[in-house]
């Protein structure tokens, strides 16, 4: 009876507005901003309270050993969208996520908190995750219009019985103005060790690389962004050799995927995006194609330096193991502490320097 009556006590404080709804009065004013942010964040099991007998979702079940609930449940929610409230003037344009559990959670943080009001909607799709963990893609009506749509699956030849998250495509204008190709990744874990699970993460990328190569086939001047956590860093082989993403240099080409994220390695004794007993990693990277990349681009277009890690000062919290700073998380172990996420977020601004 007390989730049901938090629940709508959440209800009655935002109304539900409608997926499919069409946004808000069209007369009403809204100020464009001077550049289009794009964030990327692992949510960290996201998940709601209710069993999806499709999934192994168990262990976020009002009765498992971590007791989630609906009080938590409605915390986590509350945190992600102070989150990205905080994350400039106005909310981010684009937010890509991943661990995802499905449709709903993506529906209360749209449109049960205050993100309501700067008409988010979303592209998602149920993935062949044993866990139901997908990725997905929030964006701004106002500032987005998406054209093309596709989940694209992530097959392993020599594993054929695993399954795992697609990768989300997303062709779309921008500020109506400008037409770019988005990637939202969460590729293969680590779980079962670096060396025995690289394969897995390679040939993500592969598969991955071969949708961007028919993009340039197009036009070598296809604007790209690719983000995502890769579960792996911006100097492995997986990123480098496979989806041939390399550091940024002098000499910039059109057709060339640069990761924005290789320079924080020079950083990282200090911060990166997750840190794994007392080393900072950078999983979640951006990516981005190279006419993105001033002097090239004509019309959005962003520096080298643009990317950043988000290391607000509330999603950090004592390390308690080892020195500095840590993620502040939703649990430690299966101590519940009401944090954000293990993960850090990533961010690039693109603007329309003419």
């Amino acid at each position: 009876m007390i989730r049901i009556l938090l629940y709508l006590i959440l209800l009655c404080y935002l109304p539900l507005n409608g997926q499919n709804q069409k946004p808000k009065s069209s007369n009403q004013k809204v100020n464009t901003p001077v550049c289009f942010r794009i964030v990327f964040y692992n949510s960290e099991n996201f998940f709601d309270t209710f069993d999806d007998p499709r999934t192994e979702d168990y262990e976020f079940l009002p009765g498992s050993k971590r007791h989630w609930t609906l009080k938590k449940y409605l915390h986590k929610i509350d945190n992600f969208y102070k989150l990205f409230i905080s994350m400039g003037i106005q909310p981010p344009s684009l937010i890509g996520l991943c661990e995802i559990e499905n449709n709903k959670v993506l529906s209360d943080l749209t449109q049960n908190t205050p993100l309501l009001k700067f008409n988010y909607r979303y592209l998602h799709h149920d993935s062949p995750d044993p866990r139901g963990m997908d990725v997905a893609l929030l964006y701004r009506t106002d500032q987005f219009t998406p054209l093309k749509t596709q989940f694209i699956k992530v097959i392993f030849p020599f594993d054929t019985a695993r399954k795992t998250r697609e990768i989300l495509y997303v062709k779309g204008i921008a500020l109506h103005t400008d037409t770019f190709h988005v990637f939202v990744n969460h590729w293969p874990s680590r779980s079962k060790g670096q060396v025995e699970s690289i394969k897995y993460r390679e040939e993500a990328a592969r598969t991955l690389r071969l949708k961007v190569d028919s993009i340039f086939h197009v036009n070598v001047r296809n604007k790209i962004v690719i983000i995502g956590d890769f579960n792996d860093e911006p100097d492995d082989s997986s990123i480098v050799k496979d989806l041939k993403a390399i550091k940024a240099v002098n000499h910039i080409t059109a057709n060339t995927l640069y990761d924005l994220s290789a320079g924080w390695l020079d950083n990282v004794q200090n911060i990166g995006t997750i840190k794994y007993k007392g080393r900072w990693q950078i999983f979640d990277q951006i990516i981005v194609s190279g006419n993105i990349l001033t002097p090239l681009s004509k019309g959005m277009k962003c520096y080298v330096q643009s990317a950043k890690i988000y290391s607000a000062d509330f999603l950090l919290t004592d390390d308690s193991r080892f020195s500095g700073k840590v993620p502040f998380r939703t649990y430690s172990g299966y101590k519940y502490t009401g944090g954000f996420s293990d993960h850090l977020p990533v961010y690039v601004d693109l603007c329309d320097k003419k």
